[in-house]
């Protein structure tokens, strides 16, 4: 589709300098209306000021949608059912918005009659990858416009310049040294000084947890319900699933719970240093994997942990919308039917330490486990067991004697 022929666009809009610009960009370049969707995933923002800077900057419409519960209900959950973990430290925060910012903005645009889609993700980094995948597994028939990747802003000193000539607000704040990406799940930091990984981060970046020698000295004691994989009460109370969320982001956050630093490895080949706040997941998936030692088969359990690093890789690469994804998270799903019952944690100074749980799909029985005289284990049967697992070790001995 050529440029002449795309007759209406929706952008995903933040109101930040770059979709700002892109905005405007889109508008002279294709000289028709833009549409500026917002996705509240979470994040801290002024809605009403997002809203008027769109006008202001020549949007046709600005909508916002608040996807906080979907987000958590129907993504993070889910992820979470899988223990999804990417490169065995990142739970996957940004890449489990993505691909509902993408979904709603293809919504969107059917509803709004638009042809085309538009973000404002550069070409170095993963996200433009999640959002086309989105995109193309959603509606392969909507043009994609990635300005990153094809206008001649690729500096802020252009992209401020620009702003100035369309009078497009920029803020007078003192700028971040970092760029973030915040929502219900946890909020990202890379760039400034980040992007030496000798460097240390500074205390002052972090926005959702105290500092592991900040928290206080008493620990605090929780209890977290699951149904079928699912997270459903703290300490008794129901909660929705953002609801949930939010306070073991408060719990976790005010004993500094959930902080990672890591360098992991971007789909598009290059290595990336990221600084991540996961307050409410680092408690989450450890309750939940804690649960399942005691709910779930052996077997089942060794299978399902195979893989999880292929489940990880497809949501960090973006494939959400993918048939493989979906396979996956069905076996996933499957094997959280007995996942049913409490646990009990200790947040102390940034650890989050499994007290207790209980299930009435528990596979532990004590009367087998206990030290004490039984009935039911007959232990002479473990000399057979031994000899039989131990024959091909046996034969491979005697042959290197021989």
């Amino acid at each position: 589709m050529t440029r002449d022929r795309i007759k209406k666009i929706v952008l995903a809009y933040s109101g930040g300098l770059d979709t700002s610009v892109i905005l405007k960009w889109l508008s002279e370049t294709y000289e028709c209306p833009v549409v500026a969707y917002c996705a509240d995933v979470g994040q801290h923002e002024d809605w009403d000021a997002v809203r008027g800077k769109g006008i202001a900057t020549g949007a046709e419409e600005v909508i916002i949608r608040d996807l906080k519960e979907e987000f958590v209900r129907d993504y993070v959950f889910p992820a979470f059912r899988a223990n999804a973990i990417y490169e065995g430290s990142y739970l996957l925060g940004t890449s489990l918005a993505r691909p509902i910012i993408g979904a709603e903005q293809v919504k969107v645009a059917h509803e709004v009659g638009a042809d085309a889609v538009s973000h404002g993700a550069t070409g170095k980094g993963n996200d433009q990858v999640r959002f086309e995948l989105a995109y193309i597994g959603l509606d392969p028939k909507l043009t994609i416009i990635a300005p990153w990747r094809s206008w001649d802003l690729n500096s802020r000193t252009r992209l401020m310049a620009y702003a100035e000539k369309y009078d497009i607000p920029v803020p007078v704040t003192k700028k971040s040294p970092y760029s973030s990406d915040e929502n219900l799940l946890h909020i990202s930091f890379e760039g400034g000084i980040l992007e030496d990984p000798w460097n240390e981060p500074e205390e002052e970046m972090f926005k959702l947890s105290v500092s592991p020698e900040s928290a206080p000295d008493i620990p605090t004691y929780i209890e977290i319900d699951f149904s079928n994989g699912t997270p459903v009460a703290i300490n008794g109370e129901e909660l929705t699933p953002a609801a949930l969320l939010t306070k073991l982001n408060h719990l976790g956050g005010e004993n500094g719970i959930g902080r990672l630093d890591m360098v992991e490895n971007r789909f598009v080949g290059m290595k990336s240093r990221g600084v991540y706040e996961t307050p409410g997941g680092t408690i989450l998936r450890a309750a939940h994997r804690d649960l399942e030692t005691i709910t779930l088969d052996r077997e089942v359990m060794k299978i399902r942990d195979s893989l999880v690093p292929r489940y990880s890789e497809l949501v960090y690469n973006g494939f959400w919308f993918s048939p493989e994804r979906e396979l996956l998270q069905k076996t996933m799903d499957d094997c959280q039917q007995t996942v049913n019952g409490t646990v009990r944690l200790k947040l102390y100074k940034g650890n989050c330490i499994p007290a207790g749980r209980k299930s009435a799909n528990s596979l532990y029985a004590e009367n087998f486990a206990t030290f004490e005289e039984d009935e039911v284990y007959t232990q002479a049967d473990a000399e057979g067991f031994i000899r039989l697992n131990g024959l091909r070790l046996k034969i491979q001995a005697m042959l290197r004697r021989a």
